[in-house]
């Protein structure tokens, strides 16, 4: 696990069993646990791909790993109006991602949040590559994202970036959806 991983929270989660050589084993004497990840970015649409990735995670026996990116960087000149001595560190950003990722994930499952192993991992830098990052170190069987919020048929650069650069399947969940 990098540095850049979060907080975890474990819940109820069953070991997956796959057939090898003739011999039943569990995923995670393998060695090939994977997981669902998905993006975060507080939307109300990224509440729904989270249902969704849950969803998704239970049906796969995997954990789920939500990422919430952050710039990270201190603008001292901006903005004007506001006293150098009220401008956060990075570590209160950091501080409030992990709050806004950890009320988000409540919200958006609610009493069945323990029905999945979940990963909390808040990371400074640009999403699309942080969840790639999170996707390739956990092994990711899927990534769910959440459309952008604009009624326009193109997706947002996020989305954009991590379709042509993930290690696995991207399932983009439409602003409206339901899960199931």
């Amino acid at each position: 696990m990098s540095a850049a991983s979060g907080q975890r929270i474990s819940a109820g989660f069953g070991q997956g069993m796959s057939a090898t050589r003739g011999q039943l084993m569990s995923a995670s004497e393998e060695g090939l646990l994977m997981s669902v990840v998905v993006g975060v970015d507080g939307s109300a649409a990224s509440r729904m791909a989270i249902r969704v990735a849950a969803q998704e995670a239970r049906y796969r026996q995997a954990p789920l790993i939500a990422v919430l990116a952050y710039s990270g960087e201190r603008t001292l000149g901006a903005p004007a109006a506001q006293p150098l001595a009220t401008l956060g560190t990075g570590g209160d950003q950091r501080g409030a991602a992990e709050s806004q990722l950890r009320d988000l994930v409540t919200q958006a499952l609610g009493s069945h949040a323990d029905q999945v192993q979940l990963e909390l991992r808040v990371v400074a830098g640009i999403a699309g590559r942080q969840i790639i990052e999170a996707a390739r170190e956990a092994r990711a069987q899927l990534i769910v994202l959440a459309t952008r919020g604009s009624m326009s048929m193109l997706l947002g650069t996020v989305s954009q970036y991590v379709l042509r650069k993930a290690p696995c399947p991207v399932l983009i969940v439409p602003a409206g959806a339901s899960p199931g």
